[in-house]
């Protein structure tokens, strides 16, 4: 069996993990920045309670990772829906690859510069590779 659809797939978890890293890291220098002692932060805390508190550059690394926690669930299952039913083709490969590379570009955007109007166009662009996918893979379970 082909695993060439879940290339894509294995790249953008381990794409979610590095963003990960990325917020975990940028949260714990703008800590020590700002003079934040975690150890005595109050019990159940969480990141929605930084916001105000560290700077949006900071946040919004942790805001795209929160965002590659939703819609990427559904492409993970789209490409297993078509691995298993026969719909690993040229076509649905080229638009896994187009989806990952596109959500990547958004996360360096978001993370970086975050300016609405381009890292709008970037997700509506991911957003049509994986409305693709998904038809392609009802066709493919279908029959």
């Amino acid at each position: 069996m082909s695993n060439g659809l879940l290339a894509p797939g294995a790249v953008l978890a381990l794409w979610t993990i590095v963003m990960l890293t990325w917020a975990g890291v940028t949260r714990f220098q703008a800590f020590s920045k700002i003079g934040i002692d975690i150890k005595a932060a109050p019990p159940g805390g969480r990141g929605v309670d930084l916001e105000g508190v560290l700077p949006p550059e900071t946040n919004w690394k942790s805001h795209n990772y929160t965002h590659l926690c939703e819609q990427p669930t559904i492409f993970y299952a789209v490409l297993v829906f078509l691995q298993l039913s026969g719909g690993d083709t040229d076509l649905t490969r080229g638009l896994a690859w187009a989806y990952v590379v596109l959500r990547i570009a958004h996360s360096l955007w978001q993370s970086t510069v975050n300016r609405i109007p381009v890292r709008f166009a970037i997700f509506s662009v991911a957003t049509l590779c994986l409305l693709a996918l998904s038809g392609l893979a009802v066709i493919a379970t279908l029959g």
